[in-house]
Order: C-alpha cells, then sequence, then structure tokens
C-alpha cells in the first residue's frame, strides 16, 4: 500500500489485518515508519519515485492499493504531477514488475470539477475542460494513467479505481482541523450561505469501497463511494463542527465574489512568489463552496457496497472522542 500512513491508509490497514492480510506499506519518513508499525503492517522504506524499493515491497503481493498523494490547495503544478503523476506511473510500473494481479487506485470526484458545480453526476460524466487547480488536473492525469494500465489478457494487471467524495472520521488530522481553525480565528466564512447539496464518504465507507473493489470490481472501472444521500453543506459542516464544540458564525460571502478574489489573490502571490498558500484558492472554492453530488448506484449494484457507517454513527464517535 501506499499511503499507508494517512487517514485513509491508517484505516485500511487496520481492515486489512483484521482480515488476515500480510500487508507492506511504502513508508517515506520515521514518522511514517512507525504509524505503520502501529497499524500492524511491515513498513517499506522508500517513495512512490523509489521503483525499486517499491517492486520489491510488492514481491509476492495479490492486491497494491495506491492512496499516497500531494492534496495541498496550493503550490506549482510541476510538485503536484511530480507526485500524482509521475508517482503513479511508478507505483504502476512497480506493480506490473511485481506481477500483482489487482491495483485499487484511489482517486477523486476533483477529477471532474472546473469552474461549475456537479449535480447528482456518475461514472459517465467526463471531466471540465479545465480543471479547479493543480491537485484537480494532476489527480486527473493519473486517474488516467491507472485506466490505461488496465491489462485484459491474462497475468496481466487489473486496475480499478474508486472515486470517495469528502471523505471524513475518526482519525481525521487535516480536513477536520483545518475547519475548526478558520472558524476559531475568525476566518470562516460560508459560501452562498452554505445551502447548496454534498455528497460525503466516512474514512470506514471509503474502506469498505476499496475492500470491494478488490474483490468484486471489474476491471477497468470506476466506482464513486458517497455516504448515501446528500446533505446541504452547511448542515452537514455545523454538525461536524459540533462535535468539537465548534460554532460557526452566520456570515456569507456570494460565490461569484469568492471566486473573483480567489482569482486576483492567487495571481497576485503567483507575480510576488510568494511561497504560503492564499487565504482561499480557486482549487478549494470549487471543491467546498459549490454543489458536488455524486451517484454511488454503480457501486452499490456491482461490488454489494452499501455504506454501512451512517453519518450520525460517524458523528456520535467523533463527539465521544473530543468528550474523551
Amino acid at each position: 500500500m501506499t499511503g499507508g500512513s494517512g487517514f485513509v491508509g491508517r484505516s485500511l490497514l487496520g481492515a486489512l489485518r483484521a482480515r488476515g492480510f500480510e500487508v507492506r506499506a511504502l513508508a517515506r519518513s520515521t514518522g511514517a515508519i512507525m504509524a505503520v508499525k502501529r497499524a500492524g503492517a511491515t513498513p517499506v522504506a522508500g517513495d512512490v519515485l523509489d521503483r525499486a524499493a517499491m517492486a520489491s515491497g510488492m514481491e509476492g503481493c495479490e492486491l497494491v492499493v495506491h492512496a499516497a498523494a500531494k492534496v495541498d490547495d496550493w503550490g506549482p503544478m510541476a510538485a503536484f504531477r511530480e507526485v500524482n503523476v509521475r508517482g503513479t506511473e511508478t507505483v504502476l510500473a512497480a506493480a506490473q514488475a511485481a506481477r500483482v494481479r489487482r491495483l485499487v487506485h484511489v482517486s477523486s470526484e476533483a477529477v471532474l470539477v472546473g469552474c461549475g458545480p456537479l449535480v447528482d453526476v456518475d461514472e459517465t460524466a467526463r471531466p471540465a475542460s479545465r480543471l479547479a487547480g493543480p491537485y484537480s488536473a494532476s489527480k486527473a492525469e493519473a486517474e488516467a494513467r491507472v485506466l490505461a494500465a488496465n491489462a485484459s489478457g491474462a497475468g496481466g494487471l487489473e486496475t480499478v479505481v474508486v472515486r470517495p467524495r469528502f471523505i471524513w472520521g475518526r482519525g481525521d488530522t487535516v480536513l477536520l482541523p483545518r475547519f475548526v481553525e478558520a472558524v476559531e480565528s475568525g476566518r470562516f466564512a460560508w459560501f452562498d450561505g452554505g445551502r447548496y447539496r454534498t455528497s460525503t464518504c466516512h474514512v470506514r465507507n471509503v474502506v469498505e469501497g476499496i475492500l470491494a473493489a478488490y474483490e468484486r470490481g471489474r476491471p477497468g472501472e470506476v466506482y464513486f463511494l458517497t455516504d448515501g444521500e446528500p446533505w446541504t453543506f452547511r448542515r452537514f459542516l455545523t454538525a461536524l463542527l459540533a462535535t468539537q464544540g465548534v460554532v460557526p458564525k452566520d456570515r456569507s460571502v456570494p460565490f461569484w465574489l469568492a471566486h473573483e478574489g480567489a482569482r486576483a489573490v492567487e495571481a497576485t502571490y503567483q507575480t510576488l512568489r510568494v511561497r504560503a498558500a492564499p487565504p482561499l484558492t480557486h482549487g478549494a472554492l470549487h471543491l467546498m463552496g459549490a454543489e458536488i453530488t455524486v451517484r454511488d448506484d454503480k457501486a452499490r449494484a456491482e461490488l454489494g457496497y452499501e455504506g454501512r457507517v451512517t453519518r450520525e454513527q460517524g458523528l456520535a464517535e467523533l463527539r465521544e472522542d473530543a468528550s474523551a
């Protein structure tokens, strides 16, 4: 597995170990090695550009899960392509060299996100002509590489893609803390009141979908994963923040104004070569500031995916953790 020390990775490693799998996970730092060990897996020192380390670690493996990615809001496209595109190409080459049977790639709805909303889209939707930032563009390229690498002949590498939307739940050390910090620092505002809809996917539902894709996914196919019926963004984020005892103020900015502001600030940062990320980027705005609702009918029909963890259960867990 790549990305084993991350949010999804840690949950998946635990689930695989619980099923009796022997698991190896790529780890590029001392902290990552320790996290992989705590999850009960064997660390393989290296990163996604180290083909030799990965090919050695994949030797004898039935399955590779590729979950590592650069997920920042800001940075040069070359840096995103280095990890998300070239890294994915290296993972695929290592898996082919090790004669792995199947690779499940953790992608994102971001591969479709341009300058408009996504409303009840399924896997037949095509990417926008201009994607919302370097993360979206590089993930779209990576996904295309994975699907192109699927082999139809016997003995070739089978590839399957899952696209969870808005991953959340116990163990999140990135997204929820960012929202909490934004509210507590006074920087938070809703866009258009937050009254647009959003799909979400609890981290354990992501794990369920990955395992189902390994067991029953059709080679060369893509599957969206969600928690079921969408909620409004305002309803979900308010409930999510409430688990941490945080209440967002009722301050709202029109989407069009935020869009123009993000564009202007990004241009200024690029001109001045500012290394820090802007307070709001075009990519982040379009991923969280407009409707993104996706359909997981295909995963439910073909994979037997259920999305067993409800939002109410996941929120209750977070409240318990915060009060412990």
